[in-house]
């Protein structure tokens, strides 16, 4: 039996399938090759917007046309959030949410036995399954994902996740540990540490967010880390010393803004102001010189005005983002936000053109001045034919002309220039 895997969303989305993954494989199923019809398809949803939903119903859709014969499961955050979106889900055979991952071959097999369809879900329990682990199933990578945490307990105005993931649980340290272990023996030279608060990480148990920072810096074999997403609140300046002493970490911090005006953000319920949020980048950029700062911002909100707008797009010039995931909200059913004034359709589509105008602009001016500069990059894949693509420490995706098999290695590359997406750069000899 063989199984195909289509991920969409987070980090955390990307290890759940890993996991997935790994599942399956015990259970006795291979890997579906390129271009074979396999006997199984997972999808596994993102419900973070209505366009996540969107795309993942397309995509139930399309592997059911493509592969008629196949069994369609599908697992995620969308159904766990809203459970009664499977009742149009009626192409698809096993529909779960992602509470339920572990008994997915198991019900995989209960459809083929009896041609039932199944729909479950179940309410996420209180901490991490012992079997949440991934060890390899990054193919094609030298980086692997690692969640350390899942789970939110903020309820910002506009957000399904405490619904999808459930509350705050985080991985215990020893479990981490074997985890690490097992993914440096596997080959894996950075590991990132995602969650969905990762900064929440370890409250349970009195510890923080460098407490496995500093496991993964004593890990044999792991030459770099790297941290997800992360909310601006939940820093502390005691954090942010001990994270500066780990050599390995790099200094990539993943913020998440939302908005530029301190009236939106109240709206949202995030537990910061643009005041807030401007001092701890100062304070990061104190301990990590020319660290890379990126963001999530959303335009649109409801009664978003004009002048609150703005606010936003000045406060991206002032930080200097490395970039800006930019993008529109959109209204999920159940949230407060659903019920406040929206902003026309109009008015959120031309913004949506100046937060990406504004977006790209910063990531052009960050991108300009690291050209010259020597920087190591970790090589992962062969993107034409002698040319490598990897990643600085900042997450600069780099382009390099080679002779040799860069992947795997870390190189002192000089960048000498920038692109839209990236630098290119040489070879640093002798």
């Amino acid at each position: 039996m063989t199984v195909l895997f289509y991920t969409l969303g987070c980090k955390v989305n990307q290890y759940d399938t890993g996991v997935l993954q790994e599942a399956f494989l015990r259970a006795g199923y291979t890997p579906a090759a390129k271009g074979e019809a396999p006997d199984v398809v997972v999808i596994n949803t993102c419900t973070v917007t209505a366009e996540s939903d969107r795309k993942g119903r397309q995509a139930i859709r399309r592997f059911a046309r493509t592969y008629p014969h196949a069994v369609i499961a599908v697992t995620g955050c969308m159904l766990q959030a809203v459970p009664r979106k499977a009742e149009s889900l009626s192409c698809a055979h096993v529909i779960i949410g992602n509470a339920l991952n572990e008994q997915l071959p198991e019900l995989v097999e209960q459809y083929r036995q009896t041609g039932v369809r199944v729909v479950q879900t179940a309410h996420h329990a209180a901490t991490l399954s012992q079997n949440d682990r991934c060890s390899r199933s990054f193919e094609g990578r030298e980086r692997a994902f690692v969640k350390i945490e899942d789970g939110c307990n903020r309820f910002c105005s506009y957000c399904l996740i405490p619904y999808a993931r459930g509350r705050v649980r985080s991985k215990p340290l020893d479990v981490l540990k074997e985890e690490l272990e097992t993914l440096a023996h596997n080959g894996y030279r950075e590991v990132v540490l995602a969650g969905i608060n990762l900064t929440a990480y370890g409250q349970e148990w009195n510890l923080n967010l460098c407490d496995a920072v500093e496991l993964a810096q004593k890990t044999e074999g792991i030459d770099r880390i790297r941290l997800g997403s992360m909310e601006p609140d939940q820093f502390t300046d005691s954090m942010i010393a001990r994270l500066a002493a780990c050599d390995k970490l790099c200094p990539q911090f993943h913020l998440s803004l939302q908005s530029g005006s301190d009236r939106v953000l109240a709206r949202m319920n995030r537990h910061y102001d643009s005041a807030f949020y401007a001092d701890l980048i100062g304070r990061l950029r104190q301990a990590f010189p020319h660290c890379a700062i990126t963001t999530d911002i959303m335009c649109g909100f409801p009664d978003e005005t004009e002048e609150e707008f703005c606010e936003t797009l000045s406060f991206i010039e002032t930080i200097g983002f490395a970039k800006v995931h930019a993008f529109v909200y959109s209204p999920r059913e159940g949230t407060p936000a659903a019920t406040m004034k929206q902003v026309t359709p109009d008015v959120k589509r031309e913004r949506g053109e100046r937060l990406n105008r504004a977006a790209a602009q910063s990531e052009q001016a960050f991108l300009r001045s690291y050209v010259g500069k020597v920087r190591p990059v970790l090589f992962e894949q062969e993107k034409t034919d002698g040319v490598y693509v990897g990643h600085t420490p900042e997450y600069i995706e780099v382009q390099v002309p080679s002779g040799e098999d860069l992947r795997g290695q870390i190189r002192d590359i000089i960048l000498t220039a920038s692109q839209a997406d990236g630098c290119l750069g040489e070879i640093v000899r002798g």
